[in-house]
């Protein structure tokens, strides 16, 4: 059977401003997935798009596409409803580690596939597997039985999901597009989506060590992916949080998993502690367990309990000490005063160089590398004192990652005022 379209006629509609209809949708992911579209023909798509945009019909139906190319998973045979979380990146943030077993302490079950770091933001999966055996792969069968016992599992997520977006997001990388709002979106949300979830919060940041630089930017991409999943049938919130300074006071791979545990145990940063709330009462909300307090769960010990048992279940020694840099630098503040500013971006690069991150897919990562924050902005310091600490486990790395930090910080005598609330918007 001839195809019922044809390539060129698509990309020349989209290039001109037209919208497309959905059999043309349909057909080109289709065609594009099973290799009857070339790599080349996409590519000039999605610089059409990125040019163009779509409106929220073709958006809607262009990550259906992408979701009809793989499988759907199903866990409405769960005893308890599931609701999930997905952060747009940052530097810091280990939020997914807590939060998944505290939302599962209080009832609700979080199906949380992950993926890996890239650049200067830190994956979780990499993170997690600075535990000594713990494992990413978990299939279908053991996920569901992993939800139903322990409320929680953290894993890769298998190449069936979605497989147009693999193929997409990789030309995408290596032709300039990876911008367009229209594909970020139905990127993240064809693989949500087909995961399953009842109900999807989304965590978008915004600032200098986010992929959104600016506010108006992150709002547009929370109100395209919010409306994606509405169209789905998915409720799903979004909320624009600041990522102009790391969260909490590590970013690296096993600094960030102990900091984590310091915050199931009922300590750890005041940041970190207070988004894994926020998002973990949007999440209960979600999923219609708004009758749970979750900072009593993290009080109480259960959430480190679901923890252990997820951990536990996947292989992981949670008795094992995590791994440890063998080299460190320390930084000392420059000058006594008040921390005003400490890019995110540059602590995240730093970390990057130090090995805690990669390049390229097939890189291997270090688990104890990273920096470690001694003040965050709105803090007194002394000159002289240490403001961040450097860890990797080759020492040549030290001189790169204080290239990326000059400039990063000031010290001035303003006031502690001015630090950026965390939480900026909600989106609905």
């Amino acid at each position: 059977m001839a195809d019922a379209h044809d390539a060129v006629e698509i990309i020349v509609a989209k290039r001109d401003g037209h919208e497309l209809s959905d059999g043309q949708i349909d057909w080109m992911v289709d065609a594009y997935t099973r290799g009857a579209v070339a790599d080349e023909q996409m590519a000039a798509l999605a610089m059409a798009i990125l040019l163009n945009g779509m409106h929220r019909r073709e958006i809607s139906r262009w990550t259906r596409a992408m979701i009809e190319t793989g499988e759907r998973m199903d866990f409405s045979g769960l005893s308890r409803p599931t609701s999930d979380k997905h952060s747009t990146g940052g530097v810091g943030d280990k939020i997914t580690l807590p939060l998944a077993p505290l939302v599962a302490a209080c009832g609700v079950a979080v199906p949380q596939l992950s993926g890996r770091g890239l650049g200067h933001t830190g994956g979780t999966l990499d993170k997690l597997e600075s535990i000594p055996g713990w494992s990413c792969e978990v299939s279908y069968d053991a996920m569901i039985a992993q939800l139903e016992s322990v409320g929680a599992v953290i894993c890769a997520a298998g190449s069936t999901l979605a497989p147009a977006d693999k193929k997409l997001y990789a030309l995408r990388d290596v032709t300039g597009t990876v911008e367009a709002v229209p594909l970020i979106a139905s990127s993240i949300m064809s693989k949500k989506i087909a995961e399953g979830t009842a109900a999807l919060v989304l965590d978008v940041k915004v600032g200098s060590g986010a992929f959104m630089k600016d506010l108006d930017s992150a709002r547009e991409l929370a109100r395209t992916m919010v409306d994606l999943g509405k169209d789905a049938g998915v409720p799903t919130v979004a909320l624009l949080t600041d990522m102009s300074t790391p969260l909490g006071l590590t970013a690296g791979n096993a600094i960030e998993v102990q900091e984590s545990l310091d915050v199931l145990a009922g300590g750890g940063p005041t940041d970190v502690v207070e988004l894994t709330l926020v998002l973990a009462r949007e999440m209960l909300t979600a999923a219609g367990r708004d009758d749970v307090d979750p900072a009593e769960r993290l009080a109480d010990g259960s959430a480190m309990d679901v923890w252990l048992a997820m951990i536990t279940a996947q292989g992981g020694d949670v008795h094992a000490p995590l791994p440890r840099a063998r080299e460190s630098q320390v930084l000392p503040a420059p000058s006594s005063g008040v921390l005003t500013r400490l890019d995110a971006l540059s602590v995240g690069l730093a970390a990057w160089r130090l090995g805690a991150g990669r390049a390229r897919k097939e890189d291997l990562v270090q688990a104890g590398a990273g920096v470690v924050l001694h003040a965050k902005p709105g803090d007194e310091v002394s000159v002289g004192q240490p403001l961040l600490t450097l860890l990797t486990d080759e020492p040549d790395r030290f001189a790169r990652a204080e290239e990326a930090l000059e400039g990063a910080y000031e010290v001035g005598d303003g006031s502690r005022e001015g630090t950026s609330p965390l939480l900026l918007d909600r989106v609905t």
